[in-house]
């Protein structure tokens, strides 16, 4: 079977098709590694070959478990390959998450840095389907006999391009594990069709067109005038902001820039962009603008910024006021805030420029966009009433093997099928939108979901707690601070040891920044919690202000 693309556009395709147009330009840049296109082609084949040799169906997934690096985005380009399925994983996770993630998704293949080599060897033995451990050297741990060195399989020879036997297809997947607003991590599957089109096609119009149409993969990079700027995800690619704006700035031809340091060091950020020429950045929100503009206050002639074109931020609360502080520093630039999710793509956004700062949360709808209140009926502009923001057009496939959920959250309206995740919102009288947030009890800290039953259970396993209950208090670092209100065995409460505690069975940003104490959580006797109250009284307790 020929590799050519069926029923839409495929990443693979395209991103061979600008190797071959700008095989010298930069496609992944990191410190002093800089990857062209051609060898980036090159790399992704051998990946492709490998595991194609070595029993992949299919798409079968391949876990990417790693930092911001170039063997994230390869990882990617050899599963699109070879008809496989890249799977983000969160490198903060623990032992059970990890578990979890890994059995949910059915992966056969998991691409991880050394580092993670002692976490992998206490859970290995409960993963019977993965098959292939690919060990990425990170200058940590030596690679285990179970694993295989990364650079060995991408080295491995191929004649041409390489394809599974099935072909390429726009149907094939792209799945992003998130975790939701309710329950544990859930996968959503887009179509490569779908991502491309919803995602890709605001720099390349032709992407918004049939393939057949535009003459292919080949007909749609023609239309790029030149290679696209450097692009730089601040976030970790392990998050679908990070990982999508990537996807984007390589199928518009440019290269992506990744920071050396595993946290971020805004220095760093700043002197990469200024070295590299970077023309657009990726963060979220205020977790990240904040310290770049205490940075930028602190030395306001150091660093060169021309090159830097645009922002753009998603995930989590970017205020009006630290918008106007980063024009203040660079008033050429745009900046947009992207109401969007990693099951909704485009349900509005917010656009500043200097001297037209947007409100915080206040945005204008995506196209087709609609507001719908709980009863299903669209919310009529200036109503005040709140309704939850739903997407249509290219949305995805559902949430890998939950239908319950999926019925949720992809419902149908007159005949045409939106995607609805939970985002509230009451429509002005000029269609614009504000974001209210969540309808459910999912805490958003930091860009990180955290739901909140598995902090509970970690706090209730410790001698000292009875009962528990977590919520989330605004916060001006990390838009929400996990906050957990429990009700003690035996009168009183060791707080630092109950965040220890909940560190121990949890990755570090779940645990809660505070504990409060209460003499009854008053649940009802179906055992449900009025959560409402119970942040209520967070608030009182913190001394926080509910508006």
């Amino acid at each position: 079977m020929s590799g050519s693309t069926t029923n839409g556009w495929n990443f693979a395709d395209l991103w061979e098709e600008v190797a071959a147009r700008f095989p010298d330009s930069p496609a992944q840049i990191q410190g002093e590694r800089h990857i062209t296109w051609s060898e980036f082609d090159r790399r992704a084949d051998g990946l492709a070959k490998y595991l194609l040799d070595h029993g992949a169906e299919h798409q079968d997934k391949v876990a990417l478990y790693l930092y911001n690096s170039p063997e994230y985005l390869e990882g990617c380009f050899g599963a699109f390959k070879a008809g496989l399925v890249p799977l983000n994983t969160n490198y903060r996770y623990l032992d059970d998450e990890l578990l979890y993630l890994w059995e949910n998704a059915d992966a056969t293949t998991v691409v991880f840095h050394g580092t993670f080599v002692e976490r992998i060897e206490a859970i290995r033995s409960r993963l019977p389907k993965v098959v292939n451990w690919l060990w990425v050297d990170d200058g940590t741990e030596a690679c285990p006999t179970w694993a295989t060195p990364y650079e060995e399989a991408v080295g491995t020879a191929s004649e041409g391009r390489v394809h599974g036997p099935w072909g390429r297809s726009g149907d094939d997947i792209l799945m992003i594990y998130t975790g939701g607003t309710t329950g544990m991590p859930k996968g959503v599957m887009w179509r490569q069709d779908d991502i491309i089109g919803a995602l890709c096609r605001t720099g390349n119009a032709l992407l918004g067109e049939d393939p057949d149409a535009v003459g292919g993969a080949a007909g749609a990079i023609a239309g790029l005038e030149g290679p696209g700027a450097p692009g730089l995800p601040a976030c970790p690619l392990m998050h679908g902001t990070g990982w999508l704006t990537a996807n984007m700035y390589l199928t518009q031809g440019g290269s992506v820039v990744c920071l050396e340091s595993r946290h971020l060091d805004v220095v760093e950020l700043l002197d990469t962009i200024e070295r590299e020429g970077v023309g657009a950045l990726s963060i979220v929100g205020d977790t990240f603008s904040r310290p770049i503009i205490k940075a930028l206050d602190a030395e306001p002639d150091r660093w060169d910024l021309s090159s830097l074109m645009l922002i753009t931020s998603s995930g989590v609360m970017w205020s009006e006021a630290s918008k106007k502080a980063l024009l203040g520093h660079h008033p050429g630039m745009i900046l947009i805030d992207s109401f969007s999710s990693s099951e909704a793509l485009g349900m509005g956004q917010s656009v500043s420029a200097a001297g037209s700062e947007e409100r915080t949360a206040h945005f204008s709808l995506g196209a087709g966009a609609m507001v719908f209140d709980d009863d299903g009926r669209p919310v009529e502009p200036g109503s005040g009433v709140r309704g939850r923001v739903a997407v249509p057009g290219h949305v995805p496939i559902g949430y890998y093997k939950d239908p319950e959920k999926s019925a949720a959250t992809f419902i149908q309206h007159d005949g045409i099928r939106y995607s609805m995740p939970g985002d509230y919102a009451t429509v002005e009288a000029d269609g614009s939108i504000t974001l209210l947030g969540r309808g459910s009890v999912c805490i958003n800290t930091g860009g990180e979901k955290v739901f909140p039953e598995e902090v509970e259970e970690a706090l209730k396993l410790h001698d000292s707690v009875t009962d528990a209950v977590v919520v989330g208090v605004p916060d001006d670092k990390f838009g929400q601070a996990i906050t957990a209100v429990v009700q003690p065995s035996n009168g009183s409460i060791d707080e630092s040891a109950l965040i220890a505690h909940v560190k121990e069975h949890l990755a570090h940003y779940k645990a809660p920044k505070r504990v409060l104490t209460i003499d009854d959580i008053g649940r009802a006797p179906n055992a449900k919690v009025d959560y409402k109250a119970m942040t209520a009284y967070a608030l009182d307790q913190l001394g926080i202000s509910a508006e």
